[in-house]
């Protein structure tokens, strides 16, 4: 009878965007590339990301660093809003600020993106089946980053909103088999020098 294993899910975000959307800037290239090398002392099964050129362009780079492990597209890694909060859900001091935020979603982005929202939870998320611990990397967005750590946390669904996460910063999420979920660390940036890290983060926040 097959049994079940812990799951690593390495949270990225993509390296710095170029201004015309057509992938990465410089600086987005070398985040890429670092980061892979950071990851080559792990035994990564598969590499995921989202269809956006920015997203597919840094799993390319770190594929490069990571031989014979596979990448693979996937909408539901993606960039998206994963839940639209109430305003009866939020904060009373943030309440506002957060509403304006997503007032400039369309309806069709209302609809999208609780639904594969949902789809990346049962693809990315919990223990796996077989006897051996699985490592993924998962190169996608803020807003799913977010969503995947207030999950992981089982924070409200609203709190998604507010979490940040630098380019090319790493993540980790542990799913073991009969415990929760473990964030193991968040928007770290070792891998990087100091004049490439940071970039994509509110500048207020540099630390």
């Amino acid at each position: 009878m097959t049994g079940t294993a812990t799951r690593y899910l390495h949270l990225v975000r993509h390296g710095e965007a170029a201004p015309d959307g057509s992938g990465l800037t410089d600086t987005g290239e070398r985040q890429a590339v670092l980061l892979g090398r950071r990851l080559r002392h792990l035994p990564v099964s598969a590499i995921h990301h989202g269809p956006l050129p920015r997203a597919a362009l840094t799993a390319r780079l770190i594929g490069e660093q990571l031989p014979g492990v596979p990448v693979h597209a996937c909408e539901a890694a993606g960039d998206y809003v994963p839940y639209l909060p109430e305003a009866y859900e939020l904060p009373k001091d943030g309440a506002g600020r957060f509403l304006d935020f997503l007032e400039q979603f369309t309806p069709e982005d209302r609809e999208r993106g609780p639904a594969l929202a949902r789809e990346a939870v049962e693809r990315f998320t919990g223990p796996v089946r077989g006897d051996a611990d699985r490592h993924e990397v998962l190169v996608t967005h803020n807003f799913l980053i977010g969503w995947l750590v207030r999950h992981a946390m089982d924070a409200p669904n609203w709190r998604w909103l507010g979490l940040d996460h630098a380019n090319a910063a790493l993540t980790a999420i542990r799913y073991a088999p009969d415990r929760p979920a473990a964030l193991l660390f968040q928007n770290d940036m070792r891998h990087l020098p100091a004049d490439l890290r940071w970039t994509g983060f509110p500048a207020e926040l540099h630390l």
